[in-house]
């Protein structure tokens, strides 16, 4: 009998997850990730609830419940690295650098020191058994874009057994079996503070300096902002600028403190064919030119066919079909070949 550890977060995908196993007939140990436990102003941390959750699942399944502290490695690998992209201009995702480093490294490391023969989450992605990355079945729940620079090794010793249902089976499934988290919400926002907003957690490490918003076709001050580093190209919301037409991020500059902006849709600072990506990182092997390969270049983004790719050790080129609009510099562009996840890097 294989030994499984689950991640549970004490959400009612991962309580799920357990249950199936534990039907499936695996010896399955459930395991709280304790990443962050530290209060925001105005918000608290649901981490105790989160692991009180967890457990209660894990007794009415009667298997083994530990909790794993990773809160050091979590705030050095990945809160600092998102705050230091923040800091140079750049909008980072730290769920891709959580599965990267702690959930499927840190977490599947120690599982297996600890005698487990696989661990298992409740993303919703699947995986073969010579460790090919696959999209869900559930196209709106997907979520193999968080987890493209997780490596074969990894996905080998890994389970998704929510990879083939859809979130109202999920939700279905959970009631039927009376889990205690079965009605439970779905937690939103940055993936380790829960409802925050991404301002309110960068006033705890940086001090954000006002400036000015700038009409970038004629240079006039046309507003004020909080700080250059909140701010993504393409972002319309939070601009607090009235009257006429919306307006819309074309660039900023982190040395000057400056936002700049056009009412413009078609404003070519906004719209990009060629990207290059950066910090490589492949599932297996990398994809070749001649592939019929498709880009995400965010979460629930469409699935944007590619006209060109080229690569070397460190970079990569990749051609657009067509124009895509408010493409941030420090997210993820994930390559896909079909429902296969091939990897990616980051556009700088």
């Amino acid at each position: 009998m294989a030994r499984v550890f689950v991640g549970m977060s004490g959400g009612v995908d991962s309580s799920v997850t357990a249950s199936l196993l534990v039907e499936q007939g695996y010896d399955v140990t459930g395991v709280y990730m304790k990443n962050w436990t530290q209060d925001m102003p105005g918000m608290h941390c649901p981490w105790a609830e989160d692991v009180a959750d967890a457990k209660r699942v894990a007794v009415s399944l009667g298997i083994d419940f530990e909790v794993f502290d990773f809160e050091n490695e979590y705030k050095q690998q990945v809160v600092d690295a998102m705050v230091s992209e923040y800091k140079a201009g750049r909008t980072p995702n730290p769920d891709v650098m959580c599965n990267q480093e702690i959930k499927f490294k840190l977490f599947l490391d120690t599982a297996l020191a600890r005698g487990a023969d696989l661990i298992a989450t409740g993303h919703y992605a699947r995986v073969t058994p010579d460790g090919k990355l696959m999209r869900a079945f559930d196209e709106n729940k997907d979520q193999t874009y968080f987890l493209y620079r997780v490596k074969s090794e990894a996905l080998k010793k890994t389970l998704f057994p929510l990879g083939d249902m859809t979130k109202q089976q999920v939700r279905d499934y959970a009631t039927e079996k009376n889990l205690w988290t079965a009605d439970k919400k779905e937690s939103m926002g940055i993936c380790f503070v829960g409802q925050v907003g991404i301002r309110e957690f960068l006033e705890q490490y940086i001090t954000l300096e006002p400036g000015e918003i700038i009409l970038q076709e004629t240079g006039q001050v046309v507003g004020r902002h909080d700080s250059a580093m909140l701010y993504t190209i393409g972002q319309r919301h939070g601009l607090n600028i009235g009257g006429g037409l919306p307006y819309y991020v074309t660039g900023k500059d982190i040395q000057k403190n400056q936002v700049y902006v056009s009412q413009n849709i078609d404003n070519q600072s906004m719209w990009r064919d060629e990207l290059t990506l950066t910090d490589l990182s492949w599932v297996g092997a990398s994809p070749e030119p001649t592939d019929d390969l498709q880009v995400r270049l965010r979460h629930r983004g469409s699935l944007l066919p590619l006209s060109g790719l080229s690569i070397n050790d460190e970079k990569a080129q990749i051609s657009l079909k067509e124009s895509e609009r408010a493409v941030a510099a420090g997210q993820s562009a994930v390559i896909y070949r079909g429902d296969e996840v091939m990897g990616g890097g980051i556009i700088s």
